[in-house]
């Protein structure tokens, strides 16, 4: 779908163009780490040793903990691909120079491994690489940009990392029309081996509920919404972290990216953001009850809108 220009009325499309080369389109991204993929810059053309002979366009660490290996291509290409398997492969063998790494460009951070996330980006993929790619089933997300005439340059995810699937939870009297509306609140992504279920382990059926709704409520925002258990809450996110849900015995601790001195529900949110607590986001919002939760869901709803949908 082309891109208009709305004046008075009228609509003008916008034509496209391209970048001189990838290393223009890298060093842009590089740059732009935190807004287009909220990561942090570890290196740039970074040499894998003599004996996998390679370099990695960018390596940096996600706002979770995950290593990001970063590979670009300025035309279609179905190297890129296998390009970024193979330094899949490596990374998974060479934890020791990934955190040395780290340490030169971040200091003393704690790394999550299970979540290595490989982003191709690209201005297209054909359909063969697009089924290699699900087939493979690896930890890879294909992206394409579109840059315009305008300035205005578009991300948008095309293949997302693989899934695995696991059993819903299940809550005596529950509506199946709301379960089946909620069809991705079964899909998890295998980090680590934690999952939704493991969360709500030994909780009390009020706090399991509240947390199901949560779950079905952000996962039908849109479908590009992952879900990611991590081992002390689960994130939802499209490119970046939208809310991070802590739970708890007594209550639901959620984290958003929103200011917390310009937004929150009265009485059930405080600013975090000089506090330490798990999750990403700086504004806190406590649920207890089902009135807290419609409380809270225009600010959910604002923070995926905030961080670009």
């Amino acid at each position: 779908m082309p891109l208009f220009q709305l004046n008075d009325g009228a609509l003008a499309p916008i034509a496209q163009t391209s970048f001189l080369d990838e290393r223009t389109l890298q060093r842009l991204v590089e740059k732009n780490l935190k807004v287009v993929f909220n990561s942090r810059f570890v290196a740039s053309e970074f040499r894998t040793g003599q004996v996998h002979g390679g370099r990695i366009d960018t390596l940096a660490l996600s706002e979770d903990g995950n290593p990001v290996i970063i590979e670009y291509k300025n035309v279609p290409s179905s190297e890129l691909i296998t390009q970024s398997l193979y330094y899949l492969a490596w990374i998974r063998d060479h934890h020791g120079d990934f955190e040395i790494a780290v340490q030169k460009a971040l200091g003393s951070v704690e790394i999550d491994w299970p979540g290595v996330r490989v982003i191709c980006l690209a201005p297209s993929y054909k359909k063969y690489d697009l089924h290699a790619a699900q087939v493979m089933s690896a930890s890879i997300e294909l992206w394409t940009f579109r840059r315009f005439a305008n300035d205005v340059l578009y991300f948008e995810e095309v293949l997302q990392r693989a899934t695995e699937s696991y059993p819903s939870t299940n809550v005596e009297g529950k509506d199946p029309v709301m379960v089946a509306a909620g069809k991705k609140a079964a899909l998890t992504r295998a980090l680590g081996g934690w999952t939704f279920d493991q969360h709500l382990d030994l909780k009390p059926d009020g706090i399991r509920e509240l947390a199901i709704a949560i779950q079905e409520f952000l996962l039908n925002m849109d479908p590009t919404i992952e879900e990611s258990p991590k081992k002390f809450y689960i994130a939802y996110r499209t490119s970046q972290n939208i809310v991070c849900m802590e739970v708890q015995q007594k209550k639901i601790l959620l984290f958003l990216k929103l200011d917390p001195k310009l937004h929150g529900p009265p009485g059930i949110s405080r600013d975090v953001s000089s506090i330490g607590h798990y999750g990403t986001g700086d504004l806190e919002i406590t649920i207890k009850t089902t009135e807290d939760l419609e409380l809270a869901k225009p600010s959910m709803k604002l923070a995926y809108d905030e961080v670009g949908g």
